[in-house]
């Protein structure tokens, strides 16, 4: 199988630094054998913020940038040293420019598929060195990003891991919310059930479930799982922890769908990319 590891800051950086063993946990959980994998990360805005400190800067946006060019050299090397002897790793950052432009997606795609090939482990995360946007929420940390990624590589699995248990549903108002197992249909009520964003992460849950409809409908199957939990991926792809979204349409790279931006608006991906195929770019 071909999967996409979505690792998020709270599962990499909990409490704001990386945990390594956390990390390695994961990793070992992969069966590097039988299996392709595709790991799209985030933790390079904790990882640098933790060692240059909060306060450097009066702009949020440009300390976040530079805590990000220092983290992203920790993240990178914290998964050579982990999956040395196993497997080769290779860095990947992206924007939403990758996903807008025809010619850059089909690099893209071919460069992860000549990665996967060569059995080269691509390590994804988006660039926010110098993408302002991303900053501001248009991939949600990460969830969307590994959503457009798990279609540019015909994944036949996206797992989000989080510090939750999966999607909730605060069941009438009667008891504690109860974890969904299984969401076969994507709805306004569903996204009313969201809460808001974590302490580390700019996604939240209702980015999760924009992931998993962009996921789903290009044929790949979802689960978001607390990435904490013992043997967490194994037991995810097996339907027995997390939430379970089944793929409703058809693998297919193509051009990418529309991606939802922060703040409420929608900035199409694929416009501009078909646009550039009709002009035989």
């Amino acid at each position: 199988m071909r999967l996409v590891i979505k690792i998020g800051s709270s599962v990499i950086a909990p409490g704001g630094r990386l945990d390594p063993t956390r990390v390695r946990s994961l990793v070992d959980q992969l069966d590097l054998v039988r299996n392709e994998h595709v790991i799209v990360t985030s933790g390079a805005i904790a990882c640098g913020t933790s060692a240059i400190g909060s306060n450097h800067t009066p702009s949020q946006v440009i300390r976040m940038q530079a805590a990000a060019a220092v983290g992203q050299s920790q993240l990178m090397h914290t998964y050579e040293q982990l999956f040395f002897g196993k497997k080769v790793v290779a860095q990947l950052l992206v924007s939403s420019d990758d996903f807008s432009s025809a010619s850059r997606y089909r690099n893209l795609c071919h460069t992860v598929e000549e990665l996967l090939r060569l059995k080269v482990l691509p390590i994804v995360n988006e660039n926010d060195v110098v993408s302002v946007r991303e900053l501001e929420g248009a991939f949600g940390d990460n969830d969307e990003l590994s959503a457009l990624v798990a279609r540019a590589v015909k994944a036949d699995w996206l797992v989000l891991l989080t510090d939750v248990d999966g999607f909730y549903r605060r069941n009438g108002g009667r008891g504690k919310p109860q974890v969904v197992r299984r969401v076969d249909k994507f709805t306004a009520e569903l996204e009313a059930e969201c809460s808001g964003k974590g302490e580390l992460g700019r996604g939240g849950m209702k980015s999760k479930l924009r992931a998993a409809r962009l996921a789903t409908a290009s044929g790949v199957q979802v689960a978001i799982a607390n990435g904490s939990h013992p043997e967490v991926i194994p037991r995810a792809l097996k339907h027995q922890v997390g939430t379970y979204f089944p793929a409703q349409g058809r693998r297919s790279a193509g051009v990418p769908p529309a991606l939802p931006q922060g703040k409420g608006r929608v900035f199409d991906t694929g416009r501009d990319a078909r646009a550039t195929l009709r002009r035989g770019k």
